[in-house]
């Protein structure tokens, strides 16, 4: 019997250890993974936005929570990321699901094909400091050892450019959010791009943290839970306004802006348009008896000004800035839309005229100035006085001020004398919230005409009485004058003018409030600057800085006492005769 001999199975191999992922990741988990865990909201904000305090820190702060931090890994597979998970005291059971951002913002800067890039979102959850729920948001692309993706992911680790912190907004309405994007941009943030997604129903506006940024984290990520492309255009814009082509370009076009908005109003379009339902284009050019094709582009114009939104592929909705275009919406701007796209948008052609000459461009097109050109034509007469007062929002304040307050509440019914009132609208703010105040209202025939029945609709008539005449018929014996958007429209000389007959008819006990726009002194941006420039070329006035107004006040013998602000970048100077310097009254708690 022959045996053979059999050779035993070889042993199997010892298993290859699982490769580990970087050091350098491991210990960015670990710190990003603390770091959402023990920062708080109101002490994290001050540390991204230098010099942010006071109220806008406790706007931001009641507005927004500080939801997650993000990074980017590069583990050898998936293994060593649930490791490092664990490890961190975070879930390694995380779903992940495919990052298309990421994705192509590394395939962009690499040059790398997008297939190539297998980037996957992991949101494991973390418990605050204070209790609240927030994330770890982990982006991922897997770098086997060996892998020709290597020095992607040194160049990432090393510039962090998907690092960012996020803050998720409470209650967001389109309001909230531009405040809160100013607030950020004040502060140094620059937008850098953003997106709504569909699937979540949420909205991100992205920024670039300011230079001086403590935090950490070189971007920041504004989260809103619903659809507000509306502000994510405006966002967008202003991130394109950063590379400087496309900057002046946007900013050459924007003779095309004033006109779209004009031929929008003139055209009613914002009135034949729902804010909730949209309406197909080629309805909406039966309704106005519009040109259907140029009707379409016009509105794809507006939408990228967000003043429509479309939905679909002909159906345009109208959002919350188109409405404030409606003639029947309560502080429309269609009168100032019809406005600066008529008289003062032809003026503007002579402006370099005016910077030639010094001649008012208006003066020079129209061969006489805007108040008599106005006065002849009964509708634009009409056209600038509403448009004066759509822009009223600005008073909404002043009947608060503590002079009026302490007029409204004086033991004898005091006087308010409106020196150039226009329509009444200032004045009959300030009877409707002092209801033992009396008015005085001076102004020039035609005007004096349209405030009286204004007044008089608004149940003030008893309380009002009315003077024809120019500034040298200033009614004499009032407890409080005003002087509204009126000293802008004149040079230096006739200002102290006008401010001197002021003086002349205050009793010593009397007070005068200002309104206008005042040229920030360290040249910050300001509407003030570009009514500036609008004063210059159309009406031959301007705009001052604060301490200019001071000395006007002073020739006149009048003391500038405070400045508040008010909307628009507007504020309201107080001014007293110089020998009648008083405490400033306040009204009692």
């Amino acid at each position: 019997m022959t045996t053979t001999a059999t050779t035993p199975p070889a042993a199997p191999a010892p298993a290859e250890p699982a490769a580990a992922t970087s050091p350098d990741d491991a210990t960015r988990l670990r710190t990003t993974a603390d770091f959402v865990r023990h920062q708080d909201t109101a002490a994290l904000l001050p540390l991204l936005l230098p010099g942010l305090d006071g109220p806008e820190l406790r706007a931001l702060a009641r507005h927004t929570r500080f939801a997650h931090a993000a990074l980017l890994v590069f583990p050898p597979g998936p293994q060593a990321l649930r490791a490092d998970l664990a490890a961190c005291g975070l879930a390694a059971d995380t779903p992940a699901h495919p990052s298309v951002v990421v994705r192509q913002r590394l395939a962009l800067r690499h040059r790398r094909d997008p297939g190539e890039l297998a980037v996957g979102i992991l949101r494991p959850a973390v418990r605050g400091s204070d209790g609240t729920h927030r994330t770890v948001e982990v982006f991922a692309l897997t770098v086997p050892p060996g892998s020709d993706l290597d020095g992607l992911a040194e160049h990432e680790r090393a510039h962090q450019h998907e690092a960012h912190l996020a803050f998720e907004v409470a209650d967001p309405d389109p309001l909230v959010l531009r405040g809160l994007c100013a607030i950020l941009t004040r502060h140094g943030a620059a937008a850098d791009g953003g997106g709504y997604n569909p699937h979540e129903d949420g909205t991100v506006l992205y920024f670039t943290a300011p230079a001086g940024s403590r935090a950490g984290y070189r971007r920041v990520e504004l989260y809103a839970r619903g659809d507000h492309r509306d502000v994510l255009a405006a966002h967008l814009d202003e991130q394109r306004t950063q590379r400087p082509a496309e900057a002046l370009l946007r900013r050459l076009t924007g003779a095309w802006t004033t006109q779209a908005l004009a031929a929008c109003a003139q055209l009613g379009l914002p009135d034949a348009m729902d804010t909730e339902v949209a309406t197909d284009g080629e309805a909406l050019a039966r309704r106005l008896g519009a040109h259907p094709g140029s009707l379409a582009t016009l509105l794809r114009y507006l939408a990228m000004l967000g003043v429509v939104t479309r939905e679909g592929e002909a159906a345009f909705r109208l959002t919350g800035l188109g409405a404030l275009l409606r003639a029947d919406t309560p502080g429309s701007l269609r009168p100032l839309a019809l406005l600066y796209g008529g008289p003062f948008y032809r003026s503007f052609a002579g402006l370099a005229h005016t910077v030639r000459t010094g001649e008012t461009a208006f003066d020079h097109l129209f061969g006489e100035n805007h108040f008599d050109h106005f006065a002849r034509d009964p509708e634009l007469a009409e056209l600038f006085d509403r448009s004066m007062a759509a822009s009223s929002h600005m008073f909404e304040p002043l009947p608060a001020h503590p002079v009026l307050t302490a007029a409204g509440r004086a033991p004898a019914p005091a006087t308010v004398v409106d020196v150039a009132g226009g329509n009444g609208e200032l004045l009959g703010r300030v009877l409707g919230a002092h209801p033992r105040l009396h008015g005085v209202l001076l102004e020039r025939p035609h005007v004096v005409e349209a405030a009286r029945r204004r007044l008089d609709a608004a149940g003030y008539g008893g309380r009002c009485s009315y003077r024809v005449g120019d500034f040298a018929d200033v009614p004499a014996g009032g407890d409080v004058y005003l002087l509204s958007r009126v000293l802008h429209d004149w040079d230096d000389e006739r200002c102290r003018e006008i401010l001197r007959h002021c003086a002349r008819a205050m009793p010593a006990h009397a007070d005068l409030l200002v309104v206008e726009r005042i040229l920030p002194a360290d040249g910050s941006a300001s509407l003030a600057t570009a009514w500036d420039l609008h004063m210059m070329c159309n009406v031959g006035g301007r705009e001052r800085r604060e301490d200019h107004y001071a000395r006007l006040l002073a020739d006149a013998g009048l003391t500038l006492v405070d400045r508040s602000p008010l909307p628009l970048d507007a504020s309201v100077l107080h001014a007293r005769k110089a020998v009648a310097l008083r405490p400033v009254p306040r009204p009692a708690p």
